[in-house]
């Protein structure tokens, strides 16, 4: 069946959306080939907008700059690939070198938005003068930008988590010492609140201890520790239980009354746990068990002179 007049008329008025019959990878590549013959004004431009908003305010203006510049590069290659490895590598890399100098996610995710800022204004500027081309430029750039952009801040984000957790972890092993005070005998000060992760942590590092210096009595001292809920109370008592397998016997000190009250309370077996009022007679019974007698040192007696 032909077409009637007006459908060809209808048909011949509405404009070719890509008359020239571009795809997505030759959009890119031109959108490449431009970035690279204007590197060193984007990328100057791209550093004085960061210094401008304030951004990286820990680093150097050469620092600044010199990551600008290698960032730009990987940015680059990533719209030219469409591989994003090495994107997810430099971001990494680069988490692990700002991160400790106080770099804030923001930072990074607000840099990599005026990156694509200052790219999409160098765009509209080449061609403002082909709007239908500058527009299937960027429905072919958007995709992959927001991907980029997406790779380095997940990257960071995960950097700084894993920064996070190794710093909780060292925290939480400052925060349960096993010191030793004299041979075979060791003291765990507790102080603050028990979860049962630290619970677990705290019991790790017990009996390493204990395997470690050959220890045959320890003095858990719990007076920092302002409340202990069934788990908590639980894991301790099963501290214990796995300290004295190893050899070792626990003394228990530092108990505040609402401490022992809830141990009561919730039904822990209290006839598993030597406990001692404080620290102080808790290592007095340690060293009552390994055999010391402590004794009152007297000064000696000066010889008259003849």
């Amino acid at each position: 069946m032909s077409k009637s007049n007006k459908d060809v008329e209808t048909s011949a008025n509405v404009p070719d959306s890509n008359p020239r019959g571009e795809t997505t990878a030759g959009l890119l590549r031109e959108l490449v080939a431009h970035l690279r013959q204007n590197r060193t004004q984007l990328r100057q431009e791209w550093a004085r907008r960061i210094t401008e908003a304030k951004l990286l305010t820990a680093m150097s203006q050469e620092e600044i700059f010199a990551e600008a510049t290698a960032v730009y590069d990987n940015y680059v290659e990533a719209l030219e690939t469409g591989t994003f490895e090495a994107l997810q590598g430099y971001a990494r890399n680069l988490s692990e070198r700002i991160i400790p100098r106080g770099v804030e996610t923001h930072e990074v995710v607000g840099i990599v938005l005026l990156l694509r800022d200052v790219l999409a204004r160098s765009l509209f500027a080449k061609y403002q003068h082909d709007f239908a081309l500058l527009n299937r430029i960027l429905d072919a750039y958007e995709p992959a930008a927001n991907r980029i952009a997406n790779t380095v801040a997940v990257g960071f984000v995960q950097e700084r988590e894993r920064t996070i957790r190794q710093q909780q972890e060292a925290i939480r092993e400052l925060s349960t010492p096993v010191l030793q005070v004299r041979e075979r005998l060791l003291i765990l000060p507790i102080i603050g609140v028990i979860d049962p992760q630290r619970a677990r942590q705290l019991t790790e590092q017990l009996l390493r201890g204990i395997r470690t210096n050959r220890a045959k009595v320890v003095v858990i001292d719990i007076t920092g520790v302002a409340a202990m809920d069934s788990n908590v109370a639980n894991g301790i008592v099963q501290t214990v239980e796995a300290s004295r397998l190893l050899g070792a016997t626990v003394i228990v000190t530092g108990l505040s009354p609402e401490i022992a009250q809830t141990l009561v309370t919730i039904g822990v077996d209290l006839a598993k746990m030597n406990t001692v009022g404080d620290l102080q007679g808790g290592i007095e019974e340690a060293e009552r068990l390994l055999g010391y007698k402590v004794v009152p040192f007297s000064e000696p007696t000066q010889q008259a002179q003849v």
